[in-house]
This record gives C-alpha cells, structure tokens and sequence, in this order.
C-alpha cells in the first residue's frame, strides 16, 4: 500500500503536499480568512479612529466652544446660531402697559453669523417701534410693506451690512432675524408695544407670554419650497390645512441639554388706586413701593429661563374698584378712546333658566403631566357643580373624539358617576384634533326654553386656528362657548378669539392651586346668563368709529371694553342692553384731552384683527389686504402685511468670509412632557466611545485568529 506524504514536511526543498488532506484544507481556509478579517478590521479601526473619533471631538468642541450645539427633539444636531438673552421692562398706567422687549444676541463663534428667534406677544398687542444697538450706536427701524422689507433685509445680508427684521406670522408670534453679527459681536434689538389691562373677576390682570408651545399641524405636506440663503424653516413641513406651518414650528430643543434662552423681568405699576394685593402667579418677585406709591418688581432669581407665561395681577382696595375708565389721544389730527365700562352688578337677579352644558376636553399628547391634572380637576369641579335640571355631555379629542353619551343627559347622580368614571379614564397621547370635537359639540339640537353653553378645556396648541374660526363662525348658532386655557403656556390667540366669536369668555389656569378660585368665577359667568343686544348711541358732534363693531355679551364682573376714533370726541355716549327682558343703560360722558399716548394704535390693531378674521371670498380679500396695509402703515404697526426693519448704512463682513445661522431654537413649555408631545426621544449621547470599542473588538478577534495559525504552524500542523 503506498502510504501518503506528511505534511510536517512542507518547509523542507523537495517535500510533497498531499492536497487531499482534510486538515490542511481546513488551516489553509483559516489563515485565509484570518488575512481578510485582519484587512478589514484594521481598515475599519483607521476609518472609526479618523472620522469616528475626529466627529466625536468637531461635536464637543462645538458644544463647548458655541455653546448652543444642542440637539432638537427629533435627535439632529441644530445648527450654530448665536446666543440669546432677553431683558423685558414693563410700565403699567392704569389700563394701559408700555413694554420693551430686548434680545441681547452675542456670537461666540469664530464666523459671522445671522439668528432668526421666533418669540410670542399678546395677541391684542400693537407693535409700533424697533430699534437695533451695536456699541453706542443706535439704528433706528421703520414700517414697511412685509415684501419690500424682505428684500431690503436680503440685499443688506448679501452685501455684508448688520440688519434686523420683526415680521408676524400669527397676532402672537413674531420673527426677529439679525444678520451679519461680527465674531464675539453682541447687538441688542429692541422691540416697543402697547398692550391694554384686563380687568375681570374684581383684580386687573397682565399675562406677558414667554415661549411658543409647538403647535400640532393637522393635514397632507406641501411640496417643499425653494428659498434663497439659509433656511428659515421649523420643524415641521407646510401642509394644505397649515400652509405657514414651516414658520411657526422653531426648533425645540431636547430638555437633556438644559435650559436655554435666559429672561430678566422688571415691571414699573402705578394702578392709579389703592392696591389691597398684587400677585405674580409663576414667578417669584421682589417688590418695592417708591415714596410716590409706584411698586417696582423684579425677578426674585434675577434671570429665569423663558419657558411659561408671566402672569401679574393686583386687586384694588374695596370701595377702589373701577366702575369706568377713560383714557384719550389726539394723533394726526383725531381723537382716539379706550372705555371700560362695567355693567350694573347682578346680584339682584337671580334667574335659574335650565342649560345644556357641552363639555370638550382635550388629552392630546401636548396636555401629558401637569395640564392633564389641571384639566381633569377643572372638569370634575365643573361636573359636581350641575343642578338636577340642567343636562350635559363630555366630549374627549385627541386624534379622535369620544362622547360620554348620544345627546345630552340630566345631571343625576347615575349619569354624574358615569362622567366621573370618564373623566378618570382620561389619558394625555395623540394628536389634537380640534375641528370635529366642536362640529360634534355644535351639532346637538338645542331646545329653546335652554341656555345652551359648551366649555372647551385645552391648551389650543394647533396651527389651523382660521379654519376652527371659521367653524364656530359657522355653526355656533345659539351657543355660547367658554374657553379654558390650559398649561404654562397656552394658544391664546386662539383661546381668546375663540371665546369672542363665541360670544362666551376665556379663563387661564397655569397652576392646579389655581383650578377652584378660576373655575369658581367661571361658574358665576355660566350660571348667570349674559346681557345682550348691546347697543350704542353717540350722542356728540361728528360721527364716531367704534371697534369692536359687533358688541359682544357681557358676563359677571366683565367689563365691555370699546375703542373709539372720531375728528371731536365730546359728548356723551348711550349704552343699552337687556338680561332675561330686563333692560339696563348707562351713559358715559366722553371728552377727549389727548393725555394717554399710543390709544390710537390700540384702536388700529383692533380694527385690524376685525377686518383679519370676518371672512371674505378671493375678490374680497385684497381688498381686505389693501385696507389692512393702509392702516397699518397710517398708524406705524406690524401686520400680516408689515414689518419693521432696520439697516445699517456701511457693510460690516468681508463679501469673502462665510455666513453660519438659521432658526434658533426655543425650550418646551415648563410642565409639557417632549415624549408625549414628539413620540419616543432619540439618543442624544456621541457614538464616538461605540465604534471605537467596535473596531478594538474587531482587531482583537482577527489578532486572536491570526495567533492561532501562527500557533500551529510552530506546532508542525502545516
């Protein structure tokens, strides 16, 4: 028998290999795969170390050189933009607020850049002044027609010139752009607008929003449109039933990389009466009363961060309370006039008709946490305080509605636990879905002999607020609707208007401390029925221009408010209504001295948001246009149809030196949970620590391979 060759010998001249044996194919297919294994993981450790390493390094210089690296709630890496800080100086006379609004912007990168902050403003507010700060020297801005002042603000950042530029893309959020901010430069852009007081429930009342809730955008994505320079866009795409909604969604940034955005508050009050209390409901203030009885506030902690709306309210000592307030302007050769009025007390008339009580509650994912808890305490008060002759439903929305019952039921105590039983059930998730929680609300027949009212509890944070507008326009019918503004920082543009076209009234609840005392004096307004058929007569020289034109209902401890512009503002004004066939008047004498600046202004931008949201056909509408340009540009304010911009006159940047900016980012609303809002949250850690572990791992493996064919060679297996 011919017996085989060993392969021991394999390294000696002359020896012969047998290709037959098994373990010598075996080792041959092991070192092969050792040699390419060893190609690839060492290729992949030089990638890892190179590019891996090096990001991981470009992320954490950026984080710490520029500071606002961060990252938003989908998990991207927002782009460099500058730092913000914002100073507010609020000056309170009577009825009236002057405020001042400063974004300090510093750049602490080594590149010229350009910031586009969005930031909200009470919805009723008159913006009429801005002006830009660089060193000592101060530019100073002007109205003009929102396209050509759009190009002016291109071409100034194309040609290397600092420009700032305040734009409105809804009554309460506003767009501020800065270009050409210098490397460690700092510009402070100021804004000025006057705001009038709320008076309601005995107590005066200033809300001052901080932060833009991200807004749900219900419909299907436009295509995407193509801009010139850096995108401007938020994080969400327009969309048929939101068509702006790319510039009223900033960027959010992720709650792990803190709190950005820092605030400082002053407010200068001098109420014109004698205070019994003042009360800042969700900031800490320090208060001090000067020698001529004017109180000073300030923030307690000095800067806070902008996430939830400042709400200052005093009451006046008894027997102080306002029945009527007055204040005049002559501007251009016309008197201007802001009247509050409050009607006789209703004390006396006690009517007990029979209501039918709708209530719509949101839990959409925006209410999760705090807003949730608010929510459902506000609708159980609401539920228990039902009398046996009213009936009532509950309406839930989120992606979609849910009713407690077909038609509205007695409030007896079987249907009462069953509300309660579903109130508890109730869980913050989804979408927001407005429109066909109230068509459903609005579609109950109502019956004659009953006063019918539905409240609406939710934080209004969506972007279709014209086609929900319109909806109430069209469907209310007899209803009246109460809105209940929910959570630190909601909608209340369209919680305010809601209730207006509603012929209802808003209440704000940002803290469960404050559900019983707000809902208590809700109750007093949905139990006393409203006075209607309110009507004016001018009885003085001339003719008079009155906003609103349509007078709305007015409620317990409300007052009705009116702005006036005539060419002679004396005489004597007539006010008449009636409650349950009960007739009551009052007369007012008016006599215009010009002593409170800015009134005019407050009776434009009312005029303005009239003509904004009466609805009107494609024809109509630049007519409507043309109107609401004129009057803005007449009275100097930011519209639709408006902005401020101011340019410096000399080019600042090189033409060769890059331009780095976008949108900047804001923080989500205190007490708002980002999971529930944005879905799952995405990991903000670097992999840089990952893939370098991954390629070691990779080189440990194929030098363990490699090692062991070494091994058997020295071991005479080839």
């Amino acid at each position: 028998m011919q017996q085989s060759v060993e392969t021991n010998l394999i390294n000696e001249p002359g020896s012969v290999v047998n290709f037959k044996d098994g373990v010598f194919v075996r080792d041959m297919l092991l070192t092969l795969f050792a040699a390419i294994l060893t190609g690839i993981s060492g290729s992949l450790l030089f990638i890892l170390l190179v590019f891996g390493w090096g990001s991981a390094q470009a992320e954490s210089r950026e984080q710490s050189g520029v500071q606002l690296q961060l990252r938003s709630l989908d998990g991207q890496l927002l782009q460099q933009a500058p730092l913000l800080k914002t100073d507010v100086q609020i000056d309170v006379t009577g009825m009236l607020a002057l405020v001042r609004v400063e974004h300090l912007f510093t750049n602490p990168g080594r590149v010229w850049m350009e910031g586009t902050y969005q930031f909200p403003l009470p919805e009723k507010s008159a913006v009429e002044r801005l002006n830009m700060q660089i060193g000592d020297r101060i530019i100073e801005g002007h109205i003009e027609e929102k396209v050509k002042a759009q190009q002016v603000y291109q071409k100034a950042r194309e040609t290397g010139k600092r420009a700032s530029l305040l734009s409105q893309q809804r009554p309460n959020i506003f767009t501020v752009a800065l270009t050409n901010i210098a490397p460690g430069e700092s510009i402070r852009v100021a804004i000025e607008y006057q705001q009038r007081i709320r008076y309601v429930d005995r107590r005066f009342e200033l809300r001052l929003p901080l932060v833009i809730g991200p807004r749900y955008i219900p419909g299907t994505p436009l295509p995407a449109k193509v801009t010139s320079g850096f995108t401007r866009a938020g994080w969400s795409t327009d969309t048929d039933q939101v068509p702006d909604a790319s510039q009223i969604t900033p960027p959010v940034v992720d709650p792990r990389d803190g709190e950005i955005n820092p605030l400082s508050l002053r407010v200068k009050l001098d109420a014109g009466v004698p205070l019994r209390e003042i009360v800042s409901h969700y900031h800490q203030m320090l208060e001090r009363e000067d020698e001529e009885g004017i109180v000073h506030l300030r923030l307690a902690e000095g800067e806070v961060s902008s996430d939830r709306d400042f709400l200052l309210s005093w009451r006046p000592q008894p027997g102080a309370e306002p029945r009527a307030a007055l204040f005049t302007d002559q501007w251009q050769d016309e008197d201007y006039a802001l009247l509050m009025l409050l009607p006789p007390d209703q004390d006396q008339l006690d009517v007990d008709l029979p209501r039918d009580v709708i209530f719509v509650i949101d839990h959409s994912g925006s209410m999760h946490g705090p807003s949730m808890d608010q929510a459902k305490a506000a609708l159980k008060l609401s539920v228990k305080r039902l009398k046996p002759t009213d009936r009532f439903n509950l309406i839930g929305f989120n992606n979609h509605y849910r009713a407690l019952f077909s038609a509205p039921r007695l409030a007896d105590s079987a249907n009462l636990n069953r509300a309660m039983h579903f109130i508890d059930r109730l869980q913050a998730k989804g979408g927001t879905e407005m429109l066909p929680a109230l068509e459903r609300a609005f579609a109950y027949p109502g019956e004659a002999s009953r006063l019918r009212q539905i409240v609406f509890l939710t934080d209004g944070s969506v972007g279709n607020e014209e086609a929900l507008f319109t909806l109430i326009h069209q469907q209310l019918g007899d209803s009246r609707l109460f809105t209940v503004g929910i959570g630190s920082a909601p909608n209340s543009y369209f919680m305010q208007r809601a209730a207006s076209f509603g012929r209802g009234s808003f209440t704000y609840i940002g803290d469960l401390g404050e559900v019983a005392s707000r809902m208590q004096a809700l109750f007093e307004k949905l139990e006393h029925p409203a006075m209607s058929d309110i009507s004016l007569d001018w009885q003085g020289a001339g003719d008079i221009d009155i906003e609103p034109k349509r007078l709305p209902d007015l409620y317990l401890g409300e007052p009705l408010m009116i702005s006036m512009r005539g060419s002679n503002l004396d005489g004597t004004l007539v006010i008449e209504g009636e409650r349950e066939g009960d007739p009551w008047h009052q007369q007012v004498v008016i006599s215009s001295k010009g002593e409170s600046k800015g009134v005019h202004a407050l009776w434009a931008r009312q005029r303005i948001a009239a003509l904004m949201t009466a609805p009107v056909d494609e024809e109509g509408g630049e007519t409507r246009r043309k109107v609401v340009l004129d009057l803005a540009l007449k009275h100097q304010l930011v519209s639709r149809y408006t902005s401020l911009i101011a340019v410096e006159k000399e080019p600042v940047r090189p033409l060769d030196e890059p331009l780095r900016g976008g949108m900047m980012p804001v923080n989500l609303p205190h007490g708002w949970q980002a999971q529930s809002v944005f879905g799952k949250l995405p990991q903000t850690a670097t992999r840089g620590p990952f893939v370098l572990l991954l390629g070691a791992l990779l080189m440990l493996v194929s030098l363990l391979l490699h090692r062991g064919t070494l091994t058997r060679r020295s071991n005479g297996r080839f």
